[in-house]
C-alpha cells in the first residue's frame, strides 16, 4: 500500500512540475475565493475540480531546466524530508495569508482580500525560490 501511494505522488509530482501545471496553478489562488465572495456554494465545484486536475492535466516535462519545473520537483523532496527550515516558516506564513484571505472574502472586504491574496502568491514564489534551491542542492554534481 505504502509503495503504491510513493508511485502515485511520484507521477503527479512529475506531471505537476510541467511549468504549465505550476504557473496555471498559482495564477489560479484566486479563484479559491470565489464561493467565499459570492456564497454559492456550487461555485467551488469548478474550482476544486480545477485544482485537483491541474496537477495531472499535464505531460511530464522535457526536462527539468525550468524553474516552477525545479521547484515542484524540490517540493518532492522537501516534502520527504519535512525539516523545520525557512521554508516551513514561509509556507504558514502563505497558509496563514491564505486563511485571513478567506476570511476577507467571506466578510467581502476587497482591500484585505486583495492584499492577503497578494502576500500569499509573493510568499508562494520565495517558498519556490526555496523548492527549487532544494532541487538544486540534491542534484550530483557534473
Amino acid at each position: 500500500m505504502r509503495h503504491d501511494f510513493a508511485a502515485f505522488k511520484r507521477t503527479v509530482f512529475e506531471r505537476h512540475s510541467h511549468p504549465w501545471s505550476a504557473w496555471t496553478r498559482w495564477l489560479s489562488t484566486p479563484l479559491v475565493l470565489v464561493p467565499f465572495w459570492t456564497r454559492r456554494w456550487r461555485h467551488a465545484i469548478p474550482v476544486a475540480a480545477w485544482m485537483l486536475v491541474n496537477p495531472v492535466v499535464f505531460p511530464k516535462p522535457a526536462s527539468d531546466d525550468a524553474w516552477p519545473t525545479r521547484a515542484m520537483l524540490g517540493e518532492e523532496i522537501w516534502i520527504g524530508q519535512r525539516p523545520r527550515d525557512r521554508a516551513m516558516a514561509v509556507n504558514v506564513a502563505a497558509a496563514a495569508c491564505a486563511a485571513g484571505a478567506v476570511l476577507g472574502a467571506r466578510k467581502r472586504r476587497l482591500l484585505p482580500t486583495a492584499a492577503l491574496t497578494a502576500m500569499q502568491m509573493a510568499l508562494t514564489m520565495g517558498y519556490w525560490q526555496l523548492m527549487v534551491d532544494y532541487y538544486d542542492a540534491a542534484q550530483p554534481d557534473d
